[in-house]
């Protein structure tokens, strides 16, 4: 423990945060603690455009507190955060780019109707997924506030940790859950985390369609979650008729996993494999084994296994 290298895995939510320490491999990670504390209430508001830490002062506690209990010195923190706080999409883009920068700029100008931000105030990060056949790149585009994210930034270095990576929930579940993903070439993963409805559609493992909707403060087996999957799967078909739904994964807490899978089910008209952390991920001797405890750290874990 004294020697960790690799950085703590971090949740923040307008509930409190969650941290998570992983070891061993990202084929095989290993959870050794994992540790919890809650925000006051109002300390934490998501926004795409409005400062998220209302109580810095409170957010900075809590997160000394819980990464304090994990008993190991390493400051440096790979951060997850709601999707809400950004906004994801697929973007093809024409031509080739000499620098990661340059990337940006093409990002920039070709999106430049429809940044829902100030353009000052505008954050874009880009993975390059794969060529198209016709040459075009096939991106994943993040786009946040700068002043938000800062913000973050900024409270956790207050807090005496190096934030080295920031990113949102459904990439970090994907991230956790991406060796049973990559047994399948086309898939799709349906999710229900932090009150927030996530689908990922997958096409020779690499993503096809990404939608997040924040449903905070619905329970995931409502109608209104259910009418929103159709939704997404409707507009997905649309977009591919001839990518068929074949096998389908889905992601809930707990108490709700079943009936939760069992909605997803009369949606897709799949049987959906439910998949759970307990089953990715080995149990360190200060570690839960259980789902029960472990589903909470599900995007503190994948966050840490960026590092991986």
């Amino acid at each position: 423990m004294l020697f960790v290298t690799k950085p703590i895995g971090v949740e923040i939510s307008p509930q409190g945060v969650v941290c998570a320490l992983v070891s061993g491999s990202a084929a095989s990670p290993r959870v050794d603690r994992v540790a919890h504390a809650s925000f006051p209430p109002q300390t934490v508001q998501v926004s795409l455009r409005d400062q998220n830490i209302l109580a810095p002062d409170a957010f900075v506690t809590g997160l000394k507190s819980a990464c304090n209990q994990l008993l190991c010195r390493t400051d440096r923190v790979a951060v997850s955060l709601p999707d809400a706080v950004s906004r994801i999409m697929l973007l093809d883009l024409e031509g080739r780019f000499k620098s990661h920068a340059e990337g940006i700029d093409l990002i920039r100008w070709k999106l430049k109707k429809n940044i829902p931000l100030e353009s000052t105030d505008t954050l874009i990060d880009f993975q390059q997924l794969t060529v198209r056949e016709n040459g075009d790149l096939a991106l994943l585009v993040a786009i946040a506030s700068r002043s938000v994210i800062s913000q973050y930034e900024d409270l956790i270095t207050k807090a005496g940790y190096s934030p080295a990576r920031v990113d949102c929930n459904t990439f970090n579940l994907c991230r956790l859950f991406n060796s049973r993903l990559s047994l399948h070439d086309d898939c799709i993963l349906i999710s229900y985390y932090g009150g927030t409805l996530s689908i990922v559609a997958f096409a020779q493992g690499i993503p096809e369609f990404i939608r997040s909707k924040d449903l905070s403060g619905v329970q995931a087996t409502d109608s209104r979650v259910y009418m929103e999957i159709n939704s997404s799967l409707l507009v997905y078909k649309e977009r591919f008729p001839d990518q068929p739904v074949q096998t389908v994964f889905c992601v809930a807490s707990p108490e709700t996993a079943l009936s939760f899978r069992d909605m997803v089910a009369e949606a897709t008209e799949v049987t959906p494999i439910l998949l759970e952390a307990k089953g990715v991920v080995t149990p360190g001797n200060f570690a839960p084994g259980s789902q029960g405890h472990l589903f909470s750290c599900t995007a503190a874990i994948g966050a840490a296994l960026r590092s991986f």
